[in-house]
């Protein structure tokens, strides 16, 4: 049963703490609060995914209102990714200092903030501030993310956590270019749609801080038989573990490059398809706005079922007896070679439609890559969980802000959407190749702690 509130007293980190009762001998059914935890996580980001797409639907507008040069509207979108890049292991640095609660509520409050405020933007230069500030504070949500899954969530479930987590990215992307532009077009007014968008991501916030907290232990509707199956197979309680210390990144330096590798060459096939995916399908497809529109929306819907795919099926081989490095290594190889197996046919259909539905299962497969977030609390010691998932999301930013650009050069100096499709080909490759250098079997999990 739930602890009530007269049962509390105070931890050592100064938030309440429980003593055991007897849930577990009494054979009481597990609360569900870690579930609830990683669906509020998912909407978040979800909502996260809609706000940055939001200026990509309304800059034809923008652009006209402000005589905005096309120079300058490539810097405002730039402008989030930078920032977004740079405060990655800052951000995990703070989550493992002050935890996922705090820095998510923070977070979604400040990036709330600049989203309302660029929608009062008066100018180029005061809409790049306020994009600019919404990426420096959207930075942290994934890692804290990482941080909740070594936190609350035992090793064998936590690649359904990850991928709770990130199946909301290509499901805000899909969601979002209809939300924005229907917003748009019934208000007649971008500014207005901006600001709905950050008010909701404000109550979110509230929300946030209301029901997350950092140690499963210490939330009232927690009984023990959940807490139970949350430090399954620990040898102290996660938020112990999570306060001991470390010396240096507390990760062992293969792995470390595997995942690095891996992650940036993933985020190049997926941010290529998101960036120039729409281009491709009006230059090499034939399809008009209506099409293409409906095309994305379709091709990231598969996107977010994979990703929920992936993570269900890894956490089910594992409870069958699968070991966990054969198990993840094993979906993610499968996943990066039919990537790869796809874009190299893809030039080879002629039928349009065809292409759509290849693409579609492409982005089923492809976001089985979620799976990577399931790695810092795997791989990292505990008190370090969120630093190393900011820098993994570091190589990931990195990855997603020179593929447009990469992309952009192959098609000047190549031309056509081909030798495109082999780089993005040559990224699934060596993406499959960083997975398999990634230790889980062989090396310290961290499933201990």
């Amino acid at each position: 049963m739930a602890r009530s509130s007269a049962d509390v007293n105070l931890s050592a980190t100064g938030e309440p703490y429980a003593p055991p009762v007897s849930s577990v001998a009494s054979g009481a059914k597990a609360s569900t609060v870690r579930w609830r935890i990683f669906a509020i996580i998912f909407v978040l980001t979800m909502v996260n995914l809609i706000d940055r797409v939001s200026l990509s639907i309304a800059m034809p507008t923008i652009a006209k209102e402000f005589t905005l040069s096309p120079a300058m509207q490539g810097l405002i979108l730039s402008s989030f990714f930078w920032a977004y890049a740079l405060l990655q292991i800052p951000g995990g640095w703070m989550i493992d200092r002050f935890g996922p609660r705090r820095v998510i509520t923070w977070s979604t409050g400040l990036w709330g903030t600049f989203q309302v405020l660029a929608g009062f933007a008066t100018g180029g230069a005061s809409l790049l501030f306020a994009r600019m500030f919404l990426g420096a504070a959207e930075a942290p949500l994934f890692p804290s993310g990482g941080k909740l899954i070594s936190l609350w969530l035992a090793p064998s479930e936590r690649s359904r956590g990850a991928v709770m987590m990130d199946s909301g990215s290509p499901l805000g992307v899909a969601l979002g270019g209809l939300i924005i532009a229907f917003l748009i077009v019934s208000l007649d007014s971008w500014r207005s749609a901006f600001v709905i968008a950050g008010v909701a991501t404000l109550l979110l916030g509230w929300v946030s801080w209301r029901y997350l907290r950092d140690d499963p232990s210490v939330h009232p509707q927690v009984n023990e038989a959940e807490l139970a199956k949350i430090n399954e197979g620990r040898e102290t309680p996660a938020a112990e573990a999570a306060r001991a210390k470390v010396k240096g990144l507390g990760i062992a330096a293969r792995s470390l490059t595997g995942l690095l590798i891996g992650r940036s060459t993933w985020a190049m096939v997926y941010f290529g398809l998101l960036t120039w995916g729409p281009s491709y399908l009006a230059q090499a497809r034939g399809f008009d706005i209506k099409g293409i529109g409906f095309a994305t929306f379709v091709i990231f819907i598969c996107g977010s079922l994979g990703s929920l795919t992936g993570g269900f099926l890894c956490d089910g081989l594992i409870r069958k007896g699968v070991r966990r490095g054969v198990a993840v290594k094993g979906l993610l190889t499968f996943s990066g070679v039919i990537a790869l197996g796809a874009l190299l046919l893809l030039p080879q259909l002629s039928d349009p439609i065809g292409a759509v539905a290849l693409l579609a299962m492409t982005a089923f497969f492809l976001m089985w890559g979620s799976l990577y977030w399931s790695f810092p609390a795997l791989l990292a010691a505990p008190a370090r969980v969120g630093l190393i998932g900011g820098v993994m999301n570091l190589a990931g930013s990195i990855g997603g802000i020179f593929v447009p650009i990469l992309v952009g050069l192959i098609l000047q100096y190549f031309g056509g959407f081909g030798a495109v499709l082999g780089f993005f080909a040559v990224c699934a490759a060596l993406f499959v190749l960083a997975t398999l250098l990634i230790g889980l079997d062989g090396e310290r999990e961290v499933s201990n702690g």
